[in-house]
């Protein structure tokens, strides 16, 4: 899987959802690789190219609904939304 494709999806499913709301990294995976197996290989990657995207200036990395300098480390269940979001937006089911 190529960080094309990843960063493509990533900013394809941010900006469908919009502003206000956030997608999990493994819907990302999920769309690119349907198997479980697949999928769950590829989280690393996508987790990896968010936090570029997110450096960019392009989406945001979430933890508990606020976003988070994509330059520290992050650890644990994250959430991307496309830059320029609104705190306290709705979030769907934390997972990751």
């Amino acid at each position: 899987m190529t960080d094309d494709r990843i960063t493509a999806e990533i900013l394809r499913q941010v900006a469908a959802r919009g502003p206000d709301r956030s997608i999990c990294p493994s819907e990302v995976a999920r769309a690119l690789e349907p198997e479980e197996t697949a999928w769950r290989r590829l989280m690393g990657p996508v987790r990896a190219r968010a936090v570029r995207l997110a450096q960019a200036g392009r989406i945001e990395v979430l933890r508990k609904g606020k976003a988070v300098d994509p330059s520290a480390e992050i650890r644990g269940v994250i959430r991307l939304r496309i830059a320029g979001g609104t705190a306290g937006g709705k979030e769907e089911d934390a997972e990751a």
